[in-house]
This record gives C-alpha cells, structure tokens and sequence, in this order.
C-alpha cells in the first residue's frame, strides 16, 4: 500500500521515497526510474513492469499531470490483456490502492511535475 505522496515524494510502507519509482505486483519498489521520452510513457519504460504479468497498470502523471502515455501504448497493453489506467499521482495513489486489494497491480509513478 501507499501510505502517502505528495510532490516529489512518496511513503511506501512506511520507506520514502524521492524519485520516480516503478511499484511491480508483489509490493517490490524500483526507485530512480527514468523515461527515455522524459514525460511520454513508452512500452520499453515499463518493459520490466508488464514482464512481471499485471492486470492493471496504474500510471501517476505527476502532480500536475504532464506525464502521457505514448501513441498506441493503450491499445499495445490491451492486445496483452493489461488495462492501463492513468492519473494526476495523487488521484493514481487512490485507484492504486483500492485496486490493488483485489487485482494483481503494479504502477508507475512520476513524483514531480
């Protein structure tokens, strides 16, 4: 679960974190991710994501939601039975956490802008 975000920041069971992180289904968090588009989201920035097999991927587009997903990411995801779902972090944060009692989610978390 995510305990808490606000700009820049991120609490996850109860460890902080201050950079962009990927969270994959089983709870394992990689910090310091980078997008090779910057604020596009691309199917090889969540390569390792969608290997791990999630039902759901939940990207925060940061604060202020300047964060997309790439032309055709959607659809790319679809075709390999993975919903893509996206939102401002803060609004992320919540659909993450309802989503992920009951689905096998993993997310994607732009911290700032």
């Amino acid at each position: 679960m995510i305990d808490s975000y606000s700009f820049g920041n991120m609490v996850i069971d109860g460890i902080r974190y201050s950079s962009d992180l990927i969270i994959f289904p089983d709870g394992q968090v990689t910090d310091s991710w980078w997008r090779k588009k910057g604020h596009i989201l691309t199917l090889e920035d969540i390569s390792a994501l969608i290997a791990s097999a999630p039902e759901i991927i939940v990207a925060g587009t940061g604060a202020s939601g300047l964060m997309r997903p790439a032309q055709g990411l959607e659809k790319i995801l679809s075709e390999k039975k993975i919903r893509l779902l996206t939102a401002p972090s803060a609004e992320a944060v919540e659909i993450y956490n309802l989503l992920s009692i009951k689905h096998r989610v993993g997310a994607g978390f732009h911290l700032t802008c």
